[in-house]
């Protein structure tokens, strides 16, 4: 009788990335894994103690592929945009992961490439060592939460944008300006939630780079 098949730990989260492709971690299940591979529960626990281990792993491949080939160059501002816009690309081609990595984060290999360029970007600046941890953890959580909120606009569907962009003009163009006077002016000039996201990424990225520089003595 022939044994039941063993998965390596690399075939378990190349399926693992697949389902979460098309779907987002709420619905994800290691049950669900274990119906795809054609196998039970019970085997896939041998590799993962549980569903967070398991899509913290996953997320830190997406960190490993984005420092894949990765060289710093320039200054420490230019090596820190160079990387968060590795980051940014690299979930933005699996955007389901992006939302894994902001809620669950990681502890691997592509975690401590992370921060390692990140902390030693952060040393070439000349801030004072005691105040590197601090600002390693802002520009890291603004990384995060930027790179999550576009990968959840990147997922929905074309209708659902367009449905959404409708309502954005009956909220923004049809607002009373008596009781919305701010919303009313502007209203013509505001623009939607996901227009220029790459630009508004580098924007708001600069703006938190220039207050350390403002910091170093």
């Amino acid at each position: 009788m022939t044994g039941r098949r063993r998965w390596s730990t690399e075939e378990i989260l190349d399926t693992a990335a697949t389902l979460l492709r098309t779907s987002d971690a709420e619905s994800f299940s290691v049950r669900k894994l274990a119906a795809a591979l054609g196998t039970d529960s019970s085997s896939l626990y041998r590799h993962f103690r549980n569903k967070t281990e398991l899509l913290r792993a996953v997320a830190d491949r997406i960190l490993q592929a984005a420092m894949d080939g990765y060289r710093p160059e320039g200054d420490w501002k230019q090596r820190i945009t160079a990387l968060g816009l590795r980051l940014r690309e690299a979930f933005g081609e699996q955007p389901q992961l992006a939302a894994v990595w902001g809620r669950y984060g990681s502890g691997g290999t592509g975690s401590r490439l992370v921060m390692e360029e990140l902390l030693a970007a952060l040393r070439t600046s000349g801030l004072p060592d005691q105040e590197i941890p601090a600002r390693y953890h802002r520009v890291v959580t603004l990384l995060a939460a930027l790179i999550s909120s576009e990968a959840g606009i990147s997922t929905i569907t074309p209708e659902e944008y367009e449905q959404g962009m409708e309502q954005f003009r009956v909220a923004v163009l049809g607002a009373d300006p008596e009781r919305f006077p701010a919303l009313a002016h502007f209203a013509r000039d505001v623009r939607p939630l996901g227009a220029d996201r790459r630009a508004a990424f580098e924007e708001i990225l600069a703006a938190q780079l220039a207050d350390i520089e403002a910091r170093i003595p």
